[in-house]
């Protein structure tokens, strides 16, 4: 039996020896992220209601020509490097004064020395320009481009001259901007909720509502009477009587508005210091205009 097991166990021994010698499982080498060459960033802007929402890829200049160089001119750019621009609105918008429907778009350009062509496409996850086709675009709009006197090193896309419901889209590298004018209808958003406001019990929005329909030429007499009310809440609130004052001499009403502009200037004056003499200047220049 002693003899048996130490039989076995030299043939185990030695058939161990006769088998291949299997390599050692190399170590993992740790995970890396490296920096992009262009990258990618998210710009996010309300304009009045709406939320607009841009993804791009930023390539630098590194002093190289651009367009009309490294961006060819009359052929398809991606508008930004990597995959396709994406944008997104929120609400209907007018894209250059053509309807635009909500939702998401990739945003395509052929640049040009004399004009641009702006292209919105249906399809709005492109890798790049290889899978587009013309058949998905949305519309296409001719937009001139305008010249910098700082160059742009990295591709850069803005949204600016935000007013009211409307602002500017640029698209900016090297010394050429491109605008783009984005119009939302916040006034037909607006008008139904405040109106739906004021019918309602409770506290109501009487300076916002005012202030609204004055910077949009709505119902200026309309506006007066919201004022009115606005302003027995906070009679003392220096900015808030020189803006009645605005909105009664916008309503015809001169005496009123004249009335409103000499409260205001009293109460500048007790107020003092830069806000003061910030309104003093301006009720003596509507107390001049309304002579």
């Amino acid at each position: 039996m002693k003899h048996s097991i130490l039989g076995a166990a030299f043939a185990a021994i030695a058939l161990s020896a006769l088998a291949p010698t299997l390599p050692a499982r190399a170590a993992q080498a740790p995970a890396l992220e490296f920096p992009q060459a262009s990258p990618t960033t998210t710009l996010k802007q309300k304009i009045g209601l709406t939320d607009v929402e841009i993804t791009y890829a930023r390539p630098a200049k590194k002093g190289r020509a651009i367009f009309g160089g490294l961006v060819p001119y009359g052929e398809l750019w991606r508008t930004g490097a990597n995959a396709a621009t994406k944008i997104t609105f929120s609400t209907d918008v007018k894209w250059n004064g053509q309807s635009v429907p909500a939702g998401s778009y990739a945003l395509f350009t052929i640049p040009d020395k004399a004009e641009w062509t702006v292209i919105l496409n249906k399809v709005p996850d492109q890798s790049g320009t290889s899978v587009y086709d013309q058949k998905n675009d949305l519309n296409r709009i001719q937009v001139k481009p305008v010249a910098l006197t700082m160059p742009v090193e990295n591709f850069r896309v803005d949204i600016d001259q935000i007013a009211g419901g409307s602002g500017v889209l640029s698209l900016a590298w090297d010394t050429t901007s491109v605008p783009v004018k984005i119009d939302t209808d916040v006034v037909a958003m607006m008008v139904p909720k405040i109106q739906a406001a004021m019918a309602a019990e409770g506290k109501k929005p009487w300076y916002q509502a005012a202030w609204f329909y004055y910077e949009n030429d709505l119902d200026a007499k309309q506006a007066a009477t919201w004022m009115a009310e606005a302003v027995k809440e906070r009679p003392d609130t220096v900015w808030m009587v020189h803006r009645q004052a605005l909105i009664l001499a916008k309503a015809g009403d001169k005496v009123g508005a004249q009335a409103a502009a000499n409260a205001s200037l009293a109460l500048a004056a007790k107020t003092g210091g830069a806000q003061g003499a910030e309104y003093k200047r301006l009720n003596e220049e509507l107390l001049a205009r309304l002579k």
